[in-house]
């Protein structure tokens, strides 16, 4: 193209009318994601200090608010696109033709995802507390959005994914300020079990931990193989269960060896016929 033939004129008009058609339309997204990006991040901090002066839970409250902050750049997004001329139906149909499909992609995600969220606002169970649940022991350490993290007592680490967990069956162990203690404990055929049920006694009272509200429950379960079996139960605060029940084994052996009770174990008797 020979350069004499261009039109320096007629160029400068088109850039001319282009300025003019779509500056102030650039020029208005522009002010419009300043300021609107201003003002999510003071609805962002409104609605954090909002929730703190509601005593929301912190464990939902970093989820809510990123929920929120991202629905508002959402929208924000979708406006500046309009501003622009972006047909925006289209748009809104693309996005919900890719949100199906990475939908199907991700569906196990999406689930704990949606279990995550049911965790939240329900609260089944909170960071601390101790939880029974897939197979696993142990207390709360974190509640993350896709799984929720658990700390054995032997200090092993456990994911579980929150879509199984919100779904399926969970022991909280510390819902309760109390629980029950249950013993099974035997004596050998031919003990007094009048003594026995008052060593057994005398062994709880003697632990403060134990409550006496509700009282002890002492009483002749079973008449086993090798033992009459005792089942004991008593009511100790939730935090003291462990010590308790530990305890409690140690000193039943002692007291009962001294008492001149005798823990049974079992055997077999072999009888050998000599034939003439």
């Amino acid at each position: 193209m020979n350069p004499e033939d261009i039109n320096t004129d007629e160029i400068i008009t088109q850039i001319t009318d282009i300025g003019l058609e779509y500056g102030p339309k650039i020029l208005g997204a522009i002010v419009v994601w300043v300021i609107g990006g201003w003002i999510i991040k003071a609805l962002s901090s409104g609605f954090g200090k909002a929730m703190n002066k509601g005593k929301v839970d912190s464990t939902l409250q970093p989820f809510l608010k990123s929920l929120v902050n991202s629905l508002l750049k959402a929208m924000l997004v979708i406006s500046v696109l309009g501003m622009l001329g972006v047909e925006m139906t289209s748009f809104i149909a693309i996005l919900g033709a890719a949100g199906l499909a990475v939908g199907m992609a991700l569906s196990g995600t999406l689930q704990n995802f949606a279990g995550g969220v049911m965790i939240l606002i329900f609260k089944p169970f909170k960071v601390g507390d101790v939880i029974e649940a897939q197979g696993f022991i142990g207390s709360v350490k974190e509640i993350q959005i896709f799984n929720t993290i658990l700390k054995t007592p032997d200090n092993k680490t456990i994911i579980l994914p929150n879509g199984g967990l919100s779904t399926g069956a969970m022991t909280n162990f510390s819902t309760e300020q109390t629980r029950r203690v249950d013993w099974t404990i035997g004596i050998a055929y031919g003990d007094d079990i009048d003594k026995a049920k008052q060593v057994i006694k005398n062994l709880c009272i003697a632990d403060t931990r134990i409550l006496n509200d509700p009282a002890v429950f002492i009483a002749v379960s079973e008449l086993a193989d090798s033992s009459v079996n005792f089942t004991v139960r008593a009511w100790v605060n939730a935090s003291d269960f462990w010590g308790v029940y530990f305890e409690m084994n140690e000193n039943v052996y002692k007291t009962f060896a001294q008492e001149g009770l005798n823990i049974p174990y079992p055997q077999m008797d072999v009888h050998v016929h000599k034939e003439s």
